[in-house]
């Protein structure tokens, strides 16, 4: 039994595909199926049920690769303790970032990470917080940036700053004429919010004291604050955006954004970890990173 035998039987459990499996350890498919079956045939039990698709783990299998997945990152961990010791930030680090959260902040961070720390490897993947929960607790993903308070139960969350609410509104809606707006002022059925999935969306339903049930019409899979806002500028509706987004609005559409009265919420941005992650200098180095840059606005 190897290191990489199990490194290949978790990224087949991963993809559900030997192929792409294959193509995402950098190896030819017959050379990671070859050590796959070396393992079952060592352990003596089937691992994969190859006859599904995707390829799903088999009762053994799954019970196999909980250990796996410790395993693994305890010999990880072996990297990150030495390099922690010499006083290096070195490693990969699998980032998932919200896509609420990914066009408006990583031009920020990225810059500056990479040229501080050219000796992490880092991947970045936009997904939505429960696909993001799922991979963190699959060691699909290292860290994430999410809203704080998103993810649930055996996820740490370690908060980086506030991110506050603002609202949009079109030049045809009553408010507009408004440069402070109270919540209860809005006209829910003014207002266009992103589609299920995204967590912004339950905080804006709460935020408002909605019903859940809103005007489907007025819901995007597109999962876009773009989009919602070219809505209301061709149709005399509203709707919340973070503070973040506010930069990337041309100068001409800038009068469409007025604030939330006192007392309105804002979102808390933080970096979202498995409570056992043990990669301490390189989360350090991206929250100080992230805080601060992230006070550098337009």
């Amino acid at each position: 039994m190897t290191i990489i035998q199990l490194e290949y039987l978790l990224a087949v459990a991963n993809c559900g595909s030997f192929s792409q499996a294959a193509e995402h350890c950098f190896v030819t498919q017959p050379s990671l199926s070859m050590q796959v079956k070396a393992l079952e045939e060592e352990l003596e039990v089937i691992l994969l049920d190859r006859s599904k698709k995707p390829v799903v783990p088999t009762e053994a299998g799954e019970a196999v690769l909980e250990r796996v997945r410790e395993t693994l990152r305890a010999f990880n961990c072996i990297r990150e303790a030495v390099s922690e010791l010499k006083g290096e930030t070195a490693g990969r680090l699998r980032l998932g970032v919200i896509p609420t959260i990914a066009p408006y902040l990583m031009h920020r961070f990225m810059p500056a990470f990479v040229r501080s720390y050219p000796r992490v490897e880092l991947e970045i993947s936009e997904m939505k917080t429960a696909d993001i929960v799922e991979a963190l607790k699959r060691d699909r993903l290292d860290a994430a940036l999410v809203a704080g308070g998103t993810c649930g139960e055996g996820i740490q969350e370690h908060e980086l700053f506030n991110d506050r609410f603002f609202l949009y509104v079109s030049p045809e809606n009553p408010l507009y004429e408004r440069q402070n707006v109270r919540i209860e002022d809005i006209d829910l059925k003014d207002l266009v919010i992103l589609s299920p999935g995204n967590c912004m969306r339950d905080q804006i339903i709460e935020l408002c004291q909605a019903k859940r049930a809103l005007p489907s019409n007025f819901s995007f899979e597109s999962g876009s604050l773009e989009t919602l806002m070219r809505i209301v500028d061709c149709t005399p509706s509203l709707t919340i955006i973070p503070e973040m987004a506010i930069e990337f609005i041309p100068a001409d559409r800038r009068d469409r954004v007025k604030m939330l009265a006192k007392g309105a919420t804002s979102r808390k941005i933080a970096v979202a970890v498995r409570r056992t992650y043990v990669k301490s200098s390189i989360i350090k180095a991206l929250t100080e990173t992230i805080v601060s840059c992230a006070g550098k606005r337009s």
